[in-house]
């Protein structure tokens, strides 16, 4: 029986030869050439960068279906040319971009007055400046000066486009020629004895031989995908694909692709997604078979954009530049078994990060509708994969920090735009993170301030990053049924109103009545049998007579409703003005948690460690205002040189990551004292030049030692998730209770 889908490769040249030969044609079905000129730019960019650009569907024709369809040429080929082979029915943007770009017809883009040029700059593309290396112009009386005299493109680095589509040997001239007259500028600067010009001579050489060689593997290398359709198929079943694609959003997509290319190869990738797919069925996602693959990409190349997922193919060389500028080819994956052992793995990595972004005590997204992102999956799945490959000792503070990592994408909404490059920059920002200490990533920084500024108010659709971020950290506080006094199981759990729907439809204006900070998770016995559509100052009374104003305080305050959020429901009359207030009061509560748990990450430590925390950073503030106090009355004091030389490390770092931190400020003395340690702030006191102003009120040096040795000694157990005996512990806490004594 014959195939009829047959996936394969055509070279570039190959496709710019058939593209002039115009083998392609549109169906009348098929809607107009609509990209704009910028749209063509970046494709050209995407090409000479190496970047795949999507498959093209293509239908091998015959003169019944060229006329059935009413087949026209591609926009701007010459009417009455060219030998129609493939009816284009998906890619018709790009191979008219690309007939546009490298053929150059002498006609206007759609909707332009005049005919735009495409070309490259290559001292800007050898520069490695790809954002303004690749340009367009309109045809202007200057412009076709220059397309006319390759002399004046050679001088001003300006490739024409057009020369790749010219044919013969077109090509080969104008790279021979370009780099002859680059030698003979060199030579002439040579014989002038002119420095500065043999150096920026002999460069534009260098440039282009190494220019000429990159056109030589784009033009015979770079590889265009496509399926093509057997000519024998019904009209009406192609048509049917048609619109499978462009109607209902199925698509040809990556998976596909690397599906049929691997099945010469022995392997059954659809088979193989078969398989796994009910261990990965928590997350409601079309894109999980492809999450797959890049959990793979990432792991074995820290990449996972559909170009690098190409290079998955057993066998498939990638190219490969080093530091030092050299080139080679590498091959990732060695063969088929390789390919499946490593498929395996990465379904394994996937639904461990799912039951760990589940589990309530850990991440809590206990329904998959509560999920912050899907797109997340694939490198949170490769960073939790990484961890386990790192020596044992060192993974209790690598999931501290990929927990950081975590929360900051979510309150920071890293991962709900376009995700390929900003999983490999996490990815490796992770590596090194969990190497180096130091090499904290700047996402870190951003949280610190970006948490401040979001208005919870805003978010009143389930299903958004910070929703249900907000939804998932009242779940890890314990939030308990107001009802049962139970930690709900999810099949039961939903967030429901606090301030009935009902009563919000009548008092306040658009949907604020549904935010974030007036619903909270419930079961749905609670909500229907305590709640209803009753007002707070109904239904908390009887909650308070049954089970005592403490116990549903305490309730209360693990929904992050504060007692003072409590005094305001329970008003009568409850007016709009009071919802206004209780939410405000609320998105405070929110904004505390936040930087309680998961900024100062107090998440992972018992309530009770969590209080000792809090007191330990009382008394840092309250040593650092001694200190700023002492120093500001009398100039002669300052800090020691070794602090503040540690300091100004410490803020520069701090702003390399965060441009929008306030430098004026971290110039004052009380900024400088935010990058001071503890150890520092013992340092400072001690100090021989400083101590005869603290002792009125420490005393003792020998007593403060003591005491800063103790704090410090519990301090670090509890931040760096040691476990501390029960000596270091009342230590600290009698430790604790003589700075808060001494500093009042």
């Amino acid at each position: 029986m014959k195939d009829a889908q047959k996936p394969d490769h055509v070279s570039l040249n190959t496709l710019i030869m058939r593209l002039r030969e115009g083998q392609f044609v549109i169906p009348d079905f098929q809607r107009e050439f609509e990209w704009k000129p910028w749209d063509i730019k970046e494709l050209m960019r995407s090409i000479f960068l190496d970047y795949y650009i999507g498959s093209l569907l293509l239908w091998k024709g015959k003169q019944e279906n060229f006329n059935a369809l009413s087949c026209e040429r591609i926009y701007g080929y010459p009417k009455g040319n060219g030998n129609p082979v493939h009816i284009v029915l998906d890619g018709q943007q790009r191979l008219t971009a690309m007939y546009y770009a490298f053929l150059a017809p002498d006609v206007n883009l759609p909707n332009r007055a005049n005919r735009a040029l495409y070309f490259v700059h290559v001292d800007k593309f050898m520069a490695e400046e790809y954002d303004d290396a690749f340009n367009y112009d309109w045809l202007t009386r200057r412009w076709s000066k220059i397309i006319d005299n390759p002399e004046v493109q050679y001088e001003q680095h300006i490739f024409p486009l057009a020369i790749m589509g010219a044919g013969g040997w077109e090509l080969p001239n104008w790279v021979q020629g370009y780099e002859q007259f680059w030698k003979n500028r060199t030579q002439e600067a040579e014989e002038a004895g002119d420095a500065d010009a043999i150096e920026m001579a002999a460069k534009s050489t260098e440039n282009a031989h190494l220019f000429g060689e990159h056109l030589k593997g784009i033009t015979e290398q770079y590889q265009v995908a496509y399926i093509e359709l057997d000519q024998d198929l019904a009209v009406d079943k192609v048509c049917d694909i048609f619109t499978q694609i462009n109607s209902k959003g199925i698509r040809l997509d990556a998976f596909d692709l690397i599906n049929a290319l691997l099945k010469p190869k022995g392997l059954q990738l659809k088979h193989m997604w078969r398989a796994a797919a009910s261990r990965l069925e928590f997350v409601e996602t079309e894109k999980m078979n492809v999450y797959i693959l890049q959990v793979m990409s990432i792991l074995r190349q820290s990449y996972c954009s559909p170009k690098y997922l190409y290079f998955l193919l057993p066998g498939q060389e990638k190219p490969v530049r080093d530091p030092d500028g050299t080139r080679r080819k590498e091959v990732l994956i060695t063969d088929a078994q390789d390919f499946e052992g490593r498929w395996h793995n990465a379904v394994d990595a996937l639904q461990a990060a799912i039951k760990l972004l589940q589990h309530p005590h850990e991440f809590a997204a206990i329904s998959s509708k509560y999920l912050p992102y899907v797109s997340i999956l694939p490198v949170f799945a490769s960073i939790q994969a990484h961890i386990k490959t790192i020596q044992a000792s060192q993974r209790l503070d690598a999931q501290r920090k990929a927990r950081h990592w975590y929360w900051a994408s979510v309150f920071t909404n890293r991962y709900s735009g376009s995700v390929e490059s900003t999983s490999a920059r996490d990815f490796m920002d992770m590596k090194a993170w969990l190497q180096d200490d130091n090499a904290e990533p700047p996402l870190i920084t951003e949280f610190k301030t970006r948490f401040k500024t979001l208005e919870f108010r805003k978010e009143t659709k389930r299903g958004t990053s910070v929703y249900n971020g907000l939804f998932n950290l009242l779940v890890l506080m314990g939030a308990r049924d107001w009802m049962s006094g139970n930690v709900t199981l999810a099949d039961d759990l939903d967030d429901h109103h606090i301030v009935p729907k009902k009563w919000g439809a009548e008092h306040l204006q658009g949907k604020v009545i549904d935010t974030i900070l007036n619903r909270t998770p419930l079961s749905a016995e609670t909500n229907r049998h305590v709640i209803s559509d009753r007002l707070p100052n109904q239904y908390l009374p009887d909650l308070i007579a049954e089970n005592g104003e403490a116990a549903v305080r305490s309730i209360l305050e693990s929904h992050c409703i504060s007692p003072a959020a409590l005094a305001i429901l329970l008003r009568d009359p409850f007016t709009a003005e009071d919802f206004e207030e209780f939410i405000a009061e609320r998105q405070r509560t929110f904004q505390e948690a936040i930087e309680t748990l998961l900024v100062k990450e107090r998440l992972d430590l018992p309530v009770q460690l969590r209080e000792l925390d809090e007191q330990i950073e009382q008394i840092e503030l309250g040593l650092r205002k001694v200190i700023v106090a002492v120093l500001q009355a009398d100039s002669q004091y300052e800090l020691p040189s070794h602090i503040l030389r540690n300091v100004k490390e410490r803020i520069q770092r701090a702003a390399k990551k965060n441009a929008a931190l306030d430098g004026d400020y971290y110039d004052t003395l009380e900024g400088k004292m935010e990058f001071c340690d503890l150890r520092e702030l013992h340092d400072a006191i001690k100090t021989k030049a400083l101590w005869p102003q603290f002792q009125p009120r420490f005393v003792n040096k020998e007593t403060l030692n003591i005491k800063f040795g103790q704090l410090a000694e519990l301090r670090n157990a509890i931040r760096h998730s040691r476990s501390a005996d029960e000596i270091t512990r009342k230590e600290g806490e009698a430790a604790i209770l003589w700075f808060a004594k001494v500093l009042k």
